[in-house]
């Protein structure tokens, strides 16, 4: 039997992790984002604490779990007491550092002195045996950006496919959507299941956490662990929240968050996405295109050791001067896919197998190299977004 807990406590009750937010209007749909302080499942020690005293806990966190501007989660839980017996790292390390891909090696945290257990040692990428009966329940925080290729979200339905197996519990510390106000881009076909899709949902889903770890529960995606999701307060999907740390090395800025859904495509491409330089995700290029006035140079940094044409002087297009506004109404853009494929006119050579992971599906790839055009494309997974828009209202925690 499915069970899922939700709370929300009074805000008069706790302390605040606050991030200011400012109104804009959306220009395709007329949504005005709203100025309001967002407390994020963090804060709501009253509603948590008392489920974890005198209970083994395990925290899957990372470097974004922040309680307050100058506090990790796991070192308020430490002072007050809660018997921590190991933090899961996933995908960057739980100080974020780690470039994507790369082994997290097993450690022990500094501050507190409790085992860093890594979700990517070994094959079957999830803990042993012996580790999962070292705990009673699981604490997850961590900052998504709402996305079916951002992997926070598969490690934490990786451990509660775990947990459900050993009757382990599972606590959600939720935390807003950056990009949780819409829903765009092809439903993943599980033929391409990867470490990169999980489920057969858009890029962009619009759930945050908790959501998506309720819905994948109700979905039968994941097995049926005992959950509590601890909601945000002052959010809804219509917030327009800045996250106040940048959750992985290649993500810097808000605008490299929100053009994130289209650029992380040429990932799968011959073309660097701008990996290795000052401004990852919000430009890219390669040493062949034509008729560009830019132009990079990838060279290793802290967020990519060997970025894609490391070292080689690369043309293309910068979009770090595009709006906001014009990022959410053109949502999961094609285009530039579409143009970049033209511009380089080598055909299949164009595309890595990494592309259907991303995108999800065979038929976009097919539908570029047969000339349609990026409207064509976006035009046929429209009715799948819709559909799975009515699905994801039966797991909304918070207002549209």
């Amino acid at each position: 039997m499915q069970k899922i807990a939700y709370i929300l406590v009074t805000a008069a009750m706790l302390l605040s992790f606050s991030v200011g937010c400012r109104a804009v209007e959306h220009k395709s749909e007329d949504v005005t984002f709203t100025e309001r302080e967002v407390l994020v499942g963090a804060t709501d020690t009253a509603a948590y604490m008392p489920l974890l005293r005198d209970k083994r806990v395990a925290v899957l966190a990372n470097h974004t779990a922040m309680y307050s501007a100058e506090e990790h989660i796991v070192d308020v839980m430490h002072r007050e007491g809660i018997n921590i017996v190991g933090i899961f790292a996933p995908e960057h390390g739980f100080r974020g550092v780690v470039e994507a891909g790369l082994q997290v090696e097993n450690g022990v945290d500094p501050q507190t002195g409790i085992a860093i257990l890594s979700l990517y040692n070994g094959n079957t990428q999830r803990p042993s045996d012996d580790v999962m009966r070292s705990f009673d329940v699981l604490v997850v925080d961590m900052q998504d950006v709402g996305l079916r290729f951002y992997t926070y979200y598969i490690s934490m339905l990786r451990m509660i496919d775990a947990c459900a197996d050993f009757g382990r519990e599972v606590i959600v510390l939720d935390r807003p959507n950056p990009n949780g106000h819409y829903v765009d881009g092809p439903i993943l076909d599980m033929r391409y299941k990867s470490g990169v899709g999980w489920l057969p949902i858009p890029i962009v889903h619009g759930l945050t956490m908790g959501e998506i770890a309720t819905m994948a529960i109700g979905e039968g995606w994941a097995k049926d662990a005992e959950l509590t999701v601890v909601k945000c307060r002052n959010y809804d999907h219509q917030t327009h929240y800045i996250l106040p740390i940048a959750p992985s090395p290649n993500l810097p800025t808000q605008h490299s968050i929100y053009l994130y859904p289209s650029t992380c495509l040429f990932e799968g491409t011959v073309l660097s996405m701008g990996r290795g330089t000052e401004a990852p995700f919000e430009i890219f290029g390669h040493p062949e295109m034509s008729g560009c006035d830019f132009s990079f140079t990838p060279t290793p940094n802290a967020g990519s050791k060997n970025p894609p044409h490391n070292g080689v002087l690369c043309y293309g297009v910068d979009l770090r001067e595009v709006a906001d506004e014009d990022i959410w109404a053109e949502g999961v853009n094609i285009g530039y896919i579409v143009d970049a494929y033209h511009n380089l006119a080598m055909g299949e050579a164009f595309f890595k197998p990494m592309f259907e992971k991303l995108i999800g599906v065979a038929w976009v790839r097919e539908m570029i190299v047969e000339g349609a055009t990026a409207e064509e494309i976006e035009a046929r997974w429209a009715e799948d977004v819709e559909e799975f828009k009515e699905l994801r209202k039966r797991y909304l925690l918070y207002k549209e």
